[in-house]
């Protein structure tokens, strides 16, 4: 389980979002960052087990610095108010379909998929769907799955109208408007502070790897 001191910092962070706070509880983060590695460590040993990309990763190739990149944003707050991590074939920089876990108080959540690929990618995805639509329908109802994931595929910033070479007629056409292919698990503090976090996250990590490996197929890795 993650530390009530973590959830507690991010709290504080997000109230006092400038340098001079940050600075002054600077070992607080530090222990805050200790706990979040030390959990994603477990989450690597525990998931590797089923995915063996997974397995040879560690936490600096999964986790996400806590400093905002604020040059192109109106929004000059310089520190994220939440800790992350996404376990991928080849690490966080390598854009392949993945498995993320995201800790902010009141808005924790795991999941993942493969979050708005450029066109190539994308278009890979789209064919592998229509091509194989029977596989992709029965993992997406798979009974663990849908447990997991009762909300189903983010149909946030779909297309209106079909992409090019498809048209509406198409049984798969629902999923072939999809810009990006994700699903996300809610999860309380409570839950996060919880003995069972750690199975709450490989459960459902391991439910969702036909997923991941059907989008990592499309993409040719």
């Amino acid at each position: 389980m993650l530390q009530n001191s973590t959830l507690k910092f991010l709290k504080d962070l997000k109230k006092n979002n400038n340098k001079p706070w940050f600075e002054k509880n600077k070992s607080v983060y530090l222990d805050a960052k200790e706990d979040m590695d030390r959990f994603v460590e477990q989450v690597i040993e525990g998931f590797g087990k089923t995915d063996g990309n997974i397995a040879t990763l560690q936490p600096k190739d999964c986790t996400y610095r806590i400093y905002r990149d604020v040059r192109f944003s109106q929004d000059k707050t310089p520190y994220k108010t939440h800790m992350g991590a996404y376990l991928n074939k080849g690490g966080k920089k390598v854009p392949t379909a993945g498995y993320y876990m995201h800790i902010e108080p009141g808005k924790s959540m795991a999941g993942g998929g493969l979050w708005m690929p450029q066109a190539p990618e994308l278009n890979k995805v789209r064919q592998e769907i229509d091509y194989s639509l029977t596989e992709w329908t029965k993992l997406l109802g798979e009974k663990n799955f849908k447990k997991n994931f009762a909300g189903g595929l983010d149909r946030e910033g779909m297309l209106s109208r079909p992409p090019k070479g498809y048209d509406d007629a198409n049984p798969a056409i629902g999923y072939l408007k999809m810009k990006s292919f994700i699903v996300t698990r809610d999860f309380t503090d409570a839950e996060v502070q919880s003995k069972t976090f750690l199975k709450e996250i490989l459960k459902t990590f391991i439910s969702m790897t036909a997923f991941v490996q059907f989008l990592n197929r499309a993409l040719d890795v």
